[in-house]
């Protein structure tokens, strides 16, 4: 089964506890019972962690979610107490870091998605529907939507792929409240960071949020973003400039990765299970550059 190539040793440092290697982030508990999250630098396609990593990744997406909190505060509050690293961590962790509450998670990927592509634009082309929500005829790959929609999808595990699911299947397993709270939040979360990015002439086609509650609260409290937040990895981006339905967009995420992987050039089939090959140093370097610009248009700030 799809995972990691080579899975990388845990990081021991004192007063933490190891509690989980993901495809992205190394996650522990420190002794106050907070969570110790540090974004690396490696990268996931077609279910793989792949062996290459891009330089500064790990920072960017750290930076740019926390960004994306300042803008979204007064929509929903985040999870995160802290940017220092732990004392005795490795150099390497500046930047990295975030000191987080632990929350009880809704096992959700809360998706909103503005334009129809990826596996929103499969489902519409053999039904009409995304997450069995019905679509106006004539749709194409990079067409925008009457409006944005909800479409939930379950969290896999490493190596699985996440799977789109209904509204009701999602008040099935959540309750009826959380699962209204889920679809109004990542929705306005959505319209908000939809209209700041356009404002900067990227296009936000989708997105995926995490959302949970403080630990013992209730139905009736706000729902709590965790993770990362609008990041390349998460989202979906294009230049607004470049945007044109029916072809594919210029991405700002990892669409650059899968295509190289599925390119004669890799010479590697993606639906078996030999792992994928080395990245070449010119798409870690493309991939690089898209992150620092993706970052710069949206923040403003040039990457340093």
């Amino acid at each position: 089964m799809p995972g990691f190539i080579e899975r990388p040793e845990p990081v021991q440092v004192p007063g933490l506890t190891h509690l989980h290697t993901g495809k992205v982030r190394d996650l522990y508990r420190d002794e106050a019972g907070q969570l110790v999250m540090v974004a690396s630098d490696r990268v996931s396609a077609f279910d793989w962690v792949l062996r290459s990593e891009i330089p500064d990744k790990g920072r960017i997406l750290t930076r740019l979610s926390l960004w994306w909190f300042d803008q979204l505060a007064d929509l929903a509050p985040n999870h995160v107490v802290g940017t220092e690293p732990p004392k005795g961590a490795p150099d390497d962790w500046a930047g990295r870091t975030l000191i987080c509450r632990p929350l009880d998670m809704v096992p959700v990927e809360a998706v909103a998605r503005g334009y129809l592509t990826g596996s929103g634009l499969v489902e519409y082309q053999e039904h009409r529907t995304v997450c069995g929500l019905a679509l106006p005829e004539g749709l194409v790959d990079g067409s925008e939507l009457p409006a944005p929609i909800f479409t939930p999808a379950t969290k896999a595990e490493i190596g699985d792929h996440d799977e789109n699911v209904a509204y009701e299947e999602v008040a099935r397993r959540v309750g009826a409240e959380t699962a209204t709270q889920l679809r109004q939040t990542t929705l306005a979360l959505y319209h908000r960071a939809r209209d700041i990015a356009r404002d900067r002439g990227i296009i936000l086609a989708d997105t995926k949020f995490e959302l949970g509650r403080p630990i013992g609260a209730g139905a009736d409290q706000p729902l709590v973003l965790a993770d990362e937040v609008l990041t390349p990895d998460s989202s979906r981006f294009w230049r607004k400039s470049e945007w044109q339905p029916g072809q594919p967009q210029r991405p700002y995420d990892k669409q650059l990765i899968r295509d190289w992987l599925t390119s004669p050039a890799a010479r590697w089939d993606n639906r078996g299970d030999i792992p994928p090959p080395p990245l070449p140093p010119h798409v870690i370097e493309q991939s690089h550059s898209r992150y620092t610009e993706v970052y710069r248009l949206l923040t403003g700030n040039a990457w340093d």
